[in-house]
């Protein structure tokens, strides 16, 4: 059968046998878009879930914190602008003037972003309004951060940005679930958090996108529980379900707690548990990987995010559970070399001075992983060059722990061969040699699965690299 696999910024086609599996990496069910996005999220907060509204957990007068989903969240349509708004609206209503609030991105490890590009994000007539009062969390600014001390039982550190223990009032605005991997306490203890509170979840272990028993929201949450009874208040939270990356499906707002909760009993209606995909597992697996990546939003991808944190990760998800221990994975991809040294400064060394040392995600992590994350050079360019925090391009290399499951991974069609074999992956001139490749391996009735990823090329998202520096 012939099929067109996702390939850098367009397809390729490949001839797969036709006795392999499709197996679909995408939605079971798409949900259709809200026809009134504005009243939908006023009906959201009109009944807010766990929690009274807005207008009667604030006082006139208070201080209050508008946080929003960074750009590294594929949610493309206006919904972050739209809920401000609509939280605007219900703090004016009760007696909160605009000039007491502030909007912070969200933005974690992951790099600051310029005027032009949060007016991508929730519009230029916002960003000219709050001025200094919009502003990038900084994971490195010890005057804006806040040490709560350690949960019961786990000992996990929790800090946070210093709005939201100061402010009478923080209201977090999700603009997408990725699967289970987002939204919840992510937001605000990742999202707002530090280094020191993000390696207990970020580790080649912990990050999971898992709908059902999400280790990593088990431990998030009693990091919020932890949040919420040191400071005395609750964070109220507006989570989002996306019918595709421009338009909403689904809002709920209130307690982070009863939002999650909702927001997840409507995800097990559209996404089947990976394992219950197929009966059998299989030989070979193959799929195409495109040129995107949520670290790539306004800018480009790089060789560790195109093999690796998408083709690993991202796109790579659904191989332990359809894969054979020793299986083979032809991923199509040009995966050209070419680096954005500004907004991934620490990336590059990584790749040549890491990688070459070792694959191994946990030796990775207990080596270099604190000595990055205190880099000075790359910290400065964190702070105030727009640069993804050093840490991160750690952390982007978790994915590796893949390969103790996958016997090989074949790239298809590289543009450049040397790229993939930096990182020990094999190369063939196109699909088809890379399954007769895996055949003489696996034998002639080796059993294949094409799977369908996600179409996440730049084509689709209209102001993700318009803005590109």
């Amino acid at each position: 059968m012939r099929r067109e696999l996702p390939y850098g910024e367009g397809t390729l086609t490949a001839e797969i046998p036709d006795r392999a599996r499709v197996i679909s990496n995408v939605e079971a069910v798409t949900l259709p878009p809200v026809e009134d996005l504005e009243a939908t999220v006023r009906q959201a907060l009109a009944a807010p879930l766990g929690l009274p509204p807005i207008r009667d957990l604030v006082r006139p007068g208070a201080r209050v914190t508008i946080a929003f989903d960074d750009a590294t969240v594929p949610s493309y349509g206006p919904i972050r602008r739209v809920a401000i708004l609509a939280v605007l609206e219900e703090l004016e209503a009760a007696g909160v003037p605009r000039e007491r609030v502030t909007l912070l991105c969200a933005n974690a490890l992951h790099r600051k972003f310029r005027p032009s590009e949060l007016g991508a994000l929730i519009g230029d007539d916002l960003v000219r309004e709050f001025g200094p009062r919009l502003t990038c969390h900084d994971a490195e600014d010890r005057d804006t951060l806040v040490d709560l001390g350690r949960t019961s039982p786990g000992g996990y550190d929790v800090e946070v940005h210093r709005l939201v223990a100061e402010s009478h009032l923080t209201v977090y605005v999700n603009a997408r679930y990725y699967r289970g991997f987002s939204g919840g306490w992510k937001s605000v203890c990742v999202g707002l958090s530090t280094y020191k509170s993000i390696r207990w979840t970020h580790t080649p272990d912990g990050m999971s996108m898992s709908v059902h028993d999400n280790r990593m929201h088990a431990l998030l949450d009693e990091m919020g529980a932890h949040l919420e009874l040191r400071l005395a208040r609750r964070v109220f939270k507006i989570d989002t379900i996306l019918s595709n990356p421009l338009q909403v499906a689904r809002v709920f707002a209130g307690s982070v707690d009863e939002t999650r909760r909702r927001v997840l009993e409507t995800m097990e209606t559209l996404f089947r548990p990976r394992r219950e995909l197929a009966r059998e597992r299989f030989d070979i697996l193959v799929y195409g990987v495109p040129d995107w990546s949520p670290y790539a939003v306004f800018s480009h991808v790089n060789p560790i995010l195109t093999l690796i944190s998408t083709g690993l990760g991202y796109a790579g998800g659904i191989l332990e559970a359809l894969g054979k221990p020793g299986s083979t994975v032809i991923m199509a991809t040009p995966v050209p070399e070419r680096w954005d040294r500004v907004s991934h400064a620490a990336y590059p060394e990584v790749w040549e001075r890491v990688l070459p040392v070792t694959k191994d995600p946990y030796e990775i992590m207990s080596r270099f992983a604190d000595d990055f994350a205190r880099r000075p050079e790359y910290i400065e360019a964190y702070r105030h060059r727009f640069a993804f925090h050093p840490v991160h391009a750690i952390m982007a290399v978790y994915p590796l722990k893949r390969l103790s499951h996958v016997g090989r991974v074949i790239v298809a069609a590289p543009s450049d061969p040397a790229v993939p074999r930096h990182v020990g992956f094999e190369t063939a001139a196109s699909v088809e040699e890379a399954l007769a490749r895996a055949a003489q391996l696996h034998g002639r009735d080796c059993s294949i699965a094409y799977i369908q990823q996600p179409s996440l090329q730049a084509s689709l998202i209209p102001w993700a690299s318009a803005l590109s520096p």
